[in-house]
C-alpha cells in the first residue's frame, strides 16, 4: 500500500538539513531502486524552486511499504529526524487516484 510521510522541519534547520542530506537522499534512492518511490521533495518556505537562505518547511514522501508500522517505522528512522531537522513527522495511509 501507498503511505504519504509529510514532514515538518523545526525553524532555522537549513544547515542541520544540508549537513545530512546525502544519507537522507541515499535512503530515497534506495526505495526509488526498488520501485516503491512514487514522490518525493521538500517544500520551499517561500514562493521559489531555489529558497536560498528562507529553507525549507517539510517534506514530503509517498511510497510504497507492506504496511502502516513499517512506513513509519522508516520515517523514524530518518536522517532527519537524528540530526533535528524535522520536528513533527505524519504517516498516513494513502490511495491513488490519478
Amino acid at each position: 500500500m501507498l503511505y504519504v510521510i509529510y514532514a515538518e522541519d523545526h525553524a532555522d534547520s537549513l544547515e542541520k538539513r544540508n549537513s545530512v542530506r546525502p544519507a537522507h537522499v541515499a535512503r530515497l534512492q534506495l526505495l526509488r531502486d526498488e520501485g516503491r518511490l512514487i514522490i518525493a521533495g521538500p517544500m520551499p518556505a517561500v514562493d521559489s524552486n531555489e529558497p536560498g537562505a528562507a529553507g525549507f518547511s517539510g517534506s514530503v514522501i509517498i511510497a510504497e511499504f507492506a504496511s502502516l508500522e513499517s512506513a513509519q517505522s522508516w520515517a523514524n528512522d530518518d536522517p532527519y529526524i537524528a540530526a533535528g531537522v524535522y520536528q513533527n513527522v505524519n504517516v498516513k495511509p494513502f490511495k491513488r487516484t490519478f
